[in-house]
């Protein structure tokens, strides 16, 4: 909301010598946002003058343009030639004219130059040039006889002025107004406010019929008529700078007044065309498939949930949110019908969101406006009409419709200081409640406050304690850090979390955060089966993306998400991770009532609604792509592999003291020929591997680009650390090559000497395996472990370390029919 301080000061009594910055730090003060404190002029500087157009000559180009060559009286003794290629201006009419050596907003230096065949002396300028309007169909045409050439125009337009622009959150719907921010600045100088006033008369029904067949969307409907408009009447100068001030674009006279009058009072204002009005207005929901051109000549099929302004002829305007084509006012127009309504938020936002038609209008209904300032705002509508356009005001005002009355709150008078922390005696709770506008009565303890009609934020005692707090003002809070309660920190599981994301950083991943939601068509990307789990996502009944409406059941999407942005800026070599929830929908299809806010919900209610919320179990996932180890002076680097994708599962495995094993598996979307399923004990709790090729081109990820995700929650967590024994003895250090079928894999190998060699084996390592079909035939394969094997009580010859490493082979024979490698 931009707001004029010239306007301001109609309502407020201002201190004297206020400057505009304090009054948006007063603003700010009491909560309010104000995004800036803007000049008309910010941006114009040097020779920016009035000027006369003395003549002109019209002048065809090869372009098929037209530019005039005009003769400027600018206040020297000589009139400039300017070019221009506007044409709404006539001789005699006076204009802005930037001169050389003048800079317009944006950096525009204007400077004498040569074009279309003369030398163009300076600049006639539009309202956007000079930065205060979006207007750029014609230049900016002042009123006649308001000023002599050579005289400055910033202070005629209105550009000496300073505005606020205040960002208005939703529950403050009436600081959307002039009248509203005054309020505001009145209460937070602590200044007399003057309310908008007008003369209304008594309500007889007899300005037009009308009825309201939906009550719940439109509890009340208010209208006044004019007649004998002058519909040629310009709207006033002073008026067309505070619009534009605004940011309103000028019109004509009807529109322009109903723009001004909202945004002086807050009330949005639609004036109909009363000649072609047919028939009594109604108001109501419309029909499925009815049909609306809306003034932007745009027809719109309605839907039942719209509001509409209806007559004989059907739906004449968009309840609350835009008019129709059919009775707005047009050039012809003497016979105006102007009508304030109040219409119902929810229904507003939604006839917005449906049609993707935002508007001033619909911008204040939706944050809700005050339902009693409609007669005021009508009068006021009257009354320029009258003054500026030569109207006469039509006998008769209709109201129908009467809104709900405000609750009255009870609030403890010591509330208020009893939340803030410090004194605030009654005297200056019943104060600032009145200042924003509260009806007030009660005792020394008990106070019963009925909020403003303008209010409808304020439904709970805490909000009349914020009301009071920020008047008071939030700087005067005491700052003191709460004590921590005892017996409390991390839980083991929390603890098991941290460790295992230092230690997969301490191994070299980044860990990485992205958003949870995914696109509809993920699943087909990655390679899911039609029947996978993972395609069961919830879908967001309002997500802030249509193109990502459901949350994730897996991790790798955003971490996919993450390495291709990074590769676009070049970075191909990527060893990142996550750790976060993925979200599972339940079976239960049950729909709990949402519990109130006026109590705490039972235990039955919490877990009512617990039972329907989506499994939340953590993930860890890791993708690895390009060099794991870079090339360097010590020698050529080394890719990421399927199988530093398994090393940093068990680095996870370490983190959490499990025992993690490996064994061949088939799942979407990893190569089905270089993809572990993760187990602890018989259950799988993840798997990591090489991408499936089609899903690496799906993306355009690097080749064999690998990854990793498991259920962190699935792991058990592990109890106190037991410390290791320590042998003092020396170790014994022997290798074994076996030689066995390339089906049998090197875990089940590897567990099967564990198991031989029994506690005299310290460690077991695979480091070598050979393929050679002459020197160990079709369909075998070495397997090379180093062996590491100590007593805790006594120095182990080699000979006691042979013989268990015998018995390891032949249980290796026995086992899985291998052979000890020649």
């Amino acid at each position: 909301m931009r707001a004029p301080i010239s306007w301001l000061a109609e309502y407020v009594d201002f201190p004297e010598h206020v400057t505009a910055r304090a009054v948006a730090d007063a603003l700010v003060r009491v909560g309010l946002e104000v995004e800036g404190v803007h000049g008309g002029a910010d941006g114009l500087s040097g020779p920016i003058v009035v000027g006369r157009v003395l003549a002109f000559d019209d002048e065809p180009q090869k372009n098929g343009k037209v530019i005039r060559w005009c003769q400027v009286d600018v206040g020297e003794d000589e009139p400039r030639g300017i070019v221009c290629g506007a044409h709404n201006f006539a001789v005699g009419d006076l204009v802005v004219v930037a001169l050389p050596g003048a800079v317009l907003p944006g950096g525009f230096a204007i400077s004498a130059r040569k074009t279309y065949g003369h030398v163009s002396d300076g600049m006639i300028c539009s309202t956007r040039e000079l930065g205060v309007g979006d207007d750029h169909d014609g230049i900016l045409v002042l009123p006649a006889e308001s000023a002599e050439p050579g005289a400055d125009p910033l202070g005629l337009l209105g550009l000496r002025d300073a505005v606020l622009d205040v960002a208005v959150t939703t529950d403050r719907g009436y600081c959307l107004s002039i009248r509203g921010l005054a309020r505001e600045v009145g209460a937070a100088l602590d200044v007399p406010f003057h309310d908008v006033t007008a003369t209304v008369p008594e309500p007889d029904g007899a300005a037009y019929e009308i009825r309201i067949d939906d009550p719940i969307g439109c509890d009340r409907f208010s209208a006044r008529a004019v007649t004998s408009l002058d519909p040629t009447a310009p709207t006033p100068e002073w008026m067309v700078r505070r619009l534009r001030q605004c940011g309103v674009r000028s019109i004509s006279l009807a529109v322009d007044v109903t723009n001004y009058v909202m945004l002086e009072t807050g009330q949005p204002l639609h004036a109909f065309d009363r000649s072609r009005l047919r028939g009594p207005i109604a108001v109501r929901r419309a029909t499925a498939g009815e049909k609306l051109i809306t003034l932007d000549d745009v027809v719109r099929t309605l839907d039942p949930d719209d509001l509409v302004v209806t007559d004989d002829s059907g739906p004449i305007a968009l309840g609350g949110v835009m008019g129709g084509a059919s009775t707005e006012i047009r050039a012809d127009t003497t016979d105006v019908l102007l009508e304030a309504a109040h219409w119902d938020p929810d229904s507003i936002a939604r006839t917005v969101r449906r049609h993707r038609l935002p508007s001033e209008a619909a911008r204040r209904f939706e944050r809700d406006v005050d339902p009693e300032v409609a007669g005021v705002a009508l009068a006021r509508c009257v009354e320029l009409l009258v003054t500026h356009g030569g109207a006469e005001a039509a006998p008769g005002f209709t109201v129908v419709g009467t809104p709900t009355e405000r609750p009255t709150i009870a609030l403890r008078v010591r509330l208020a200081e009893q939340t803030a922390g410090l004194p605030i005696p009654r005297e200056d709770v019943v104060r600032h409640l009145e200042r924003v506008g509260c009806e007030v009565a009660g005792g020394d303890e008990l106070l019963q406050v009925r909020p403003p009609s303008w209010r409808p934020d304020l439904l709970l005692p805490a909000d009349l304690v914020e009301e009071v707090v920020r008047l008071v003002g939030y700087e005067k809070l005491p700052s003191v850090l709460p004590a921590a309660p005892p017996g409390t920190g991390l839980t083991p599981r929390q603890r098991l979390n941290r460790t295992i994301s230092r230690a997969v950083a301490h191994a070299g991943l980044v860990e990485v955060l992205s958003y949870p939601f995914v696109a509809s068509d993920v699943y087909d990307a990655f390679g899911l089966e039609p029947d996978d789990p993972r395609r069961r996502a919830v879908r967001l009944a309002n997500p802030l993306s249509e193109g990502h409406p459901e949350l994730r059941t897996f991790l790798l999407p955003g971490l996919v998400d993450t390495a291709l942005r990074n590769i676009g800026r070049g970075n191909r070599d990527l060893a990142i991770f996550e750790m976060g929830s993925v979200f599972l929908p339940r079976d239960s299809a049950a729909h709990p009532q949402i519990p109130g806010v006026d109590a705490r919900p039972t235990p039955d209610v919490l877990a009512a609604l617990d039972a329907v919320l989506p499994s939340q179990p953590r993930h860890l996932a890791a993708l690895l792509c390009g060099e794991w180890e870079q090339r360097g002076w010590w020698g050529p680097g080394r890719p990421a592999t399927w199988a530093d994708a398994i090393e940093a599962a068990r680095v996870v495995a370490t983190a959490a003291r499990i025992e993690l094993a490996t064994r061949p598996a088939q799942l979407a979307p990893w190569h089905p020929g270089r993809c572990a399923a993760l187990l602890v004990g018989d259950v799988v709790v993840g798997h990591a591997g090489e991408l499936h090729p089609r899903v690496v081109a799906a993306f355009g990820l690097p080749e064999r680009t690998c990854a990793l995700e498991l259920d962190i929650d699935a792991l058990p967590v592990p109890g106190p650390p037991v410390a290791p024994v320590i042998s003092t003895f020396p170790p014994v250090l022997l290798d074994v090559a076996l030689v066995v079928g390339s089906d049998v894999l090197a875990a089940d190998v590897e567990r099967t000497i564990r198991a031989a060699c029994g506690p005299l084996l310290e460690s077991i390592r695979l480091f070598d395996v050979y393929t050679d079909v002459e020197r160990l035939g079709r369909g075998a394969r070495s397997l090379a472990f180093a062996l590491r094997f100590r007593a805790p009580d006594r120095t182990l010859t080699v000979d006691e370390a042979t013989a268990v490493r015998d018995v390891a082979v032949a249980a290796v024979v026995e086992h899985h029919g291998g052979r000890l490698r020649d």
